[in-house]
């Protein structure tokens, strides 16, 4: 982690390390609340955490994993902070419970950072693309990839979809029926990437339209996954974004999938998630003030519009094929946006062209190189 002098959370999916990356941070004590016991003492007796805590010398650190968990000895954090100028790492993999009980976000007093799957920078030399477009990156996942243990891969990736259900969904009593959650995300992970159209979804999985609503709402405060809206506000008013989740293995376990060879449709999304996720984990990790949308206009599309406010910095379309097949859409967005770049990110070409006046294509590398050194 970066030297950070104020206190921080971190919040990221699970098997993201978070728990690893902070016990390579200097503590004066690390609470892990996933313990049944501690997480039982602190719900029940919240004033304890507080003795401790006051026990501790001034300006000491402190860590605890799994916050969402007891969000209640939040308003001590507060106090520790405010009386005793103490610096507190506080990682969740999920911010629901701590957005909707209305706890004590500390008012400005930590950062808010996020942890996400394995960037093709961390990955380094490790980097494959097809294996992350089928697997993913996760950390332990890319590990097992590269000791080509796929049997493992699988098993692991099959387990994450079990675990989210049994102890993000059903442990914390997020949903009233579970079965309708089940057949909800069977929908949602068949729609990956693609413009999501709430009504279609509640009559495919049986759920009512707000119910749809609300269980994408806990994919995304659960970290699972995020909307990808329109840039005009116009066409927001058609609530018509699209939705991708995290990780790739993630999508293709969900689809049960893990063993089958993608077909080119699925390609297409897999490469287009793979493009969304690793702009936002450039962003957010190189704390850039951007927001990530799609740039849509009657029937023409631009898979991603990265701007700061209203102000458009960088176009990027998806080709994951040999053909541009979005030509007239690049020409519309011209014409709105004549001076804006376009980056057609090629998943297969391994030099750069220039094709129009603003218009390169990119391998997919050079693409998120780019994006990383826009503000250099």
């Amino acid at each position: 982690m970066k030297d950070y002098s104020s206190s921080c959370f971190l919040f990221g999916p699970r098997m993201t390390g978070k728990t690893h990356l902070l016990s390579q941070c200097k503590s004066a004590v690390f609470y892990d609340l996933l313990d049944p016991q501690l997480e039982k003492d602190f719900i029940t007796h919240p004033q304890m955490f507080w003795e401790e805590i006051s026990a501790l010398k001034t300006g000491s650190q402190v860590i605890i994993d799994e916050i969402q968990k007891v969000p209640s000895i939040l308003d001590y954090v507060q106090m520790g902070i405010d009386q005793k100028n103490l610096q507190f790492f506080l990682s969740g993999s999920s911010a629901r419970k701590l957005k909707r009980g209305k706890s004590n976000l500390l008012g400005g007093r930590a950062l808010d950072l996020k942890l996400h799957p394995l960037t093709i920078k961390e990955l380094g030399k490790d980097f494959n693309i097809h294996n992350v477009l089928l697997f993913g990156s996760l950390p332990l996942i890319s590990s097992l990839v590269a000791q080509k243990q796929n049997k493992r891969v699988v098993r692991q990736l099959k387990s994450y979809v079990t675990t989210y259900i049994k102890e993000e969904i059903k442990a914390e009593s997020l949903v009233r029926n579970l079965s309708s959650f089940y057949r909800f995300l069977d929908v949602a992970a068949q729609c990956n990437g693609q413009m999501i159209e709430f009504s279609n979804i509640s009559r495919e999985c049986s759920v009512h339209m707000n119910t749809v609503k609300e269980h994408y709402s806990i994919l995304e405060d659960t970290l699972m996954g995020r909307f990808i809206w329109p840039f005009d506000r116009s066409e927001r008013k058609k609530a018509r974004p699209k939705f991708y989740f995290f990780d790739c293995g993630i999508v293709r376990a969900l689809q049960n999938r893990l063993t089958d060879k993608p077909a080119t449709e699925e390609l297409g999304f897999l490469f287009e998630t793979w493009v969304a996720n690793e702009l936002i984990r450039v962003r957010d990790y190189m704390e850039y003030a951007h927001q990530i949308s799609c740039w849509r206009k009657d029937k023409w599309e631009i898979d991603f519009l990265i701007h700061s406010g209203k102000k458009p910095i960088m176009a990027i379309e998806c080709k994951s094929g040999k053909q541009i097949k979005n030509k007239h859409s690049i020409k519309a967005f011209q014409r709105e946006f004549p001076k804006t770049p376009v980056i057609i990110c090629s998943l297969y070409e391994k030099r750069s062209r220039k094709i129009g006046e603003h218009v390169w294509v990119e391998p997919y590398v050079k693409t998120i190189e780019k994006y990383r050194r826009i503000l250099k």
